[in-house]
């Protein structure tokens, strides 16, 4: 094994004269199969096709891109395993401190909108040689999109990169058909064939079976035939169902979208992950420290692909679509073994999953005879009687990986949905999820509490929630065990108004749970729920949704999340006077905040409490206790109250 080439000298070494591809990304070179670039350029090379990677080129530079000459067949581009504004960006659009897949977090190695600059800086040297972007920035902006970082509504990443082609999607399948494609002699502007991509064209009379979709200025110019656009692209998700999707812009040109590529079958699946990866960062790194992001996944597997959840504010309908892709047991059982075999192994594998661990199979039987239903959801709003809830293949799967030699335990980390797992009539899953694969605490994303807010993220009741909080805090105590839960929560959720942000602050009052984390809602390309907050219209109904927009409305829904924090009290009790809750202003102990003036004496008192050392643990459901850990680069942090329960005294107090 080997890394691929990065420079002249690799390639002279390999006996490379021209490369067939130049593979350009915004992240560091990590080749691992967490990495988008290192499945495609591995998928490539096992296909007979060389490649070499640029990683974080200097885009101020136009030379750059040129350190490993022109490719025989193309550029390939990627802005990295994060959108770049998200990675480089808060919600609140300030810029971050580190980027976790540059060497040493170093921030700025990367451009904003990097696809597009990636692009361009090619063009600007090599004319005519083809160009294919692909990840998740080119996926989620593959068609005319909301913008948030600029506020406007911009075309095609197609045609502002101007690249050829985009590979849409996984794109295992289609890169190696464009790859095939060019080699065997045929333009790029001639492969409008290849599923899973899409092209510029001026010429639409060959279409077959295709669907025109409102042109770029109308949806710029009235939002609601956005809403009404992306409507029919999120029905069109589906590989067996798709259509052909025709997107016109202004001077004759159509942006033309084939339908996704076939799921992977299991076996192509284990192929993919079987490809001879070097599974860290290149050793070029290594003065810098490394490339940080390699810590969260050195010691994980995954398992599947695909999400038939169903939540509002995730694109992974549109990356990874609806049906669930798996790798077999011998396939994860053998990577297991290589993570074992690595140095600084300590006995823990830190997950086993994928976008959502507990799916290990379609939902139901017919997804996989004619494709997901169009006009209808797996989980939401109620489980679809169709859905198959089983968790027993998962479950062999965990038992085997507890077996494998030098595993001490096996956790799960990705996210389990915990509506799927409550409609599993057998509970043998839950009790082992629990006994086994729980460290300390487990994570779940409720993300709201309001049934008026939930139902426009997608999410199940709140009654759903409670139902399963319940039955885990039954089994740990059948079990003898003192495990905790920390919810993810949402603030400023498209639907959510100062009064769902109260009723939320309520319900954590009643659980005396403070979280330490808040999640804002970040309005991130492709998704049903930046949809809702650009044109006001949930696209599914085509109703209006009530969106928070204003920064300091954000600010104090935010805030009531977390009531208790001394530095939140103005912004609570703003929030309280203007919904007209001030009876939560008091002594009562259904109050959220105590009046001005002995808050005043109650923050003078912590302040000269700081240089104290804090005790106890943030105080969990049920009054039980828990770290939160860290969600993602879109979570807000603020500091906690110095003075905690502990846990004993909850237990006592309940």
């Amino acid at each position: 094994m080997a890394f691929l080439p990065i420079c002249k000298q690799d390639m002279i070494d390999r006996g490379i004269e021209q490369l067939d591809f130049v593979y350009i990304t915004g992240d560091a070179y990590v080749d691992h199969p967490s990495f988008g670039h290192a499945i495609i350029s591995r998928v490539l090379e096992s296909h007979g096709y060389s490649v070499g990677i640029i990683a974080q080129p200097d885009w101020k530079d136009d030379t750059s891109i040129t350190i490993l000459g022109e490719p025989r067949l193309g550029f390939l581009i990627s802005g990295g395993n994060m959108d770049s504004m998200v990675n480089h960006y808060s919600v609140s659009k300030k810029r971050r401190d580190k980027d976790a897949y540059t060497p040493g977090g170093e921030m700025g190695k990367r451009p904003d909108y990097a696809t597009v600059v990636y692009g361009n800086l090619i063009r600007r040297t090599y004319k005519k040689t083809p160009i294919i972007i692909g990840g998740i920035e080119a996926s989620l902006r593959r068609m005319a999109h909301y913008d948030y970082w600029s506020n406007s509504f911009k075309r095609s990443i197609l045609l502002d990169s101007q690249a050829d082609l985009i590979s849409y999607g996984m794109g295992e399948k289609s890169i190696v058909e464009i790859a095939d494609a060019l080699n065997s002699g045929i333009a790029v502007q001639d492969i409008t064939f290849v599923a899973g991509t899409l092209y510029k064209t001026k010429d639409i009379s060959g279409l077959y079976n295709s669907v025109m979709l409102p042109d770029y200025t109308s949806m710029k110019e009235v939002p609601r035939k956005y809403a009404e656009s992306f409507a029919i692209q999120y029905n069109s998700t589906d590989p067996f169902t798709g259509k052909v999707l025709v997107e016109p812009y202004p001077n004759g040109i159509f942006v033309v979208q084939n339908p996704p590529q076939e799921p992977l079958s299991m076996e192509e699946m284990d192929a993919v992950y079987a490809l001879p990866y070097e599974r860290t960062y290149h050793p070029s790194y290594e003065e810098k420290g490394g490339v940080p992001a390699i810590a969260e996944i050195k010691f994980s597997l995954i398992s599947n692909r695909g999400c038939f959840g169903g939540c509002s504010f995730c694109a992974l309908t549109f990356h990874q679509g609806r049906t669930i892709q798996v790798r077999s047991h011998e396939s994860i059982l053998e990577e297991a073994k290589l993570l074992t075999e690595e140095p600084d192994f300590k006995g823990y594998i830190h997950d086993v999953g994928g976008p959502t661990a507990n799916f290990r199979q379609p939902s139901c039987e017919k997804q996989l005879k004619v494709g997901v239903c169009k006009h209808r959801q797996c989980l939401f709003p109620q489980p679809c009687p169709n859905m198959k809830a089983d968790h027993s293949d998962y479950l062999k799967l965990l038992r085997k990986l507890r077996q494998v030699p030098k595993v001490k335990k096996v956790f799960i980390r990705s996210g389990i949905r915990f509506d799927y797992l409550l409609a599993d009539k057998d509970d043998t899953f839950f009790y082992e999820l629990v006994e086994h694969h729980v460290s300390g605490q487990l994570k779940v994303a409720p993300e709201h509490i309001s049934d008026a807010v939930l139902c426009r993220m997608g999410k199940p009741e709140k009654a759903v929630y409670e139902r399963f909080v319940k039955k885990y805090y039954e089994i740990n105590k059948k079990l003898g065990k003192e495990q905790y839960l920390v919810p993810y929560l949402m603030s400023s959720h498209p639907g959510s108004t100062l009064k769902e942000a109260i009723e939320l602050a309520e319900y954590l009052r009643d659980l005396g749970y403070m979280p330490e984390q808040v999640q804002d809602f970040y309005p991130t390309p492709s998704t049903v729920s930046t949809v809702m907050y650009y044109t006001g219209l949930d696209p599914r109904d085509m109703k209006p949704v009530y969106v928070c927009k204003n920064p300091h409305e954000k600010a104090m829904q935010r805030a009531l999340i977390q009531y208790r924090n001394p530095k939140n009290y103005d912004l609570v009790y703003e929030a309280l006077v203007k919904a007209e809750r001030t009876d939560l202003i008091g002594f009562d102990k259904k109050c959220l905040i105590k009046p001005r003036r002995f808050a005043a004496e109650k923050v003078t008192l912590g302040a000269k409490q700081t240089t104290s050392k804090p005790t106890g643990k943030q105080m969990s459901p049920k009054g039980t206790a828990g770290k939160p850990g860290t969600r993602s680069a879109q979570g807000s942090k603020q500091a906690a109250p110095k003075k905690k329960k502990t846990i004993r005294q909850v237990h006592k107090k309940k």
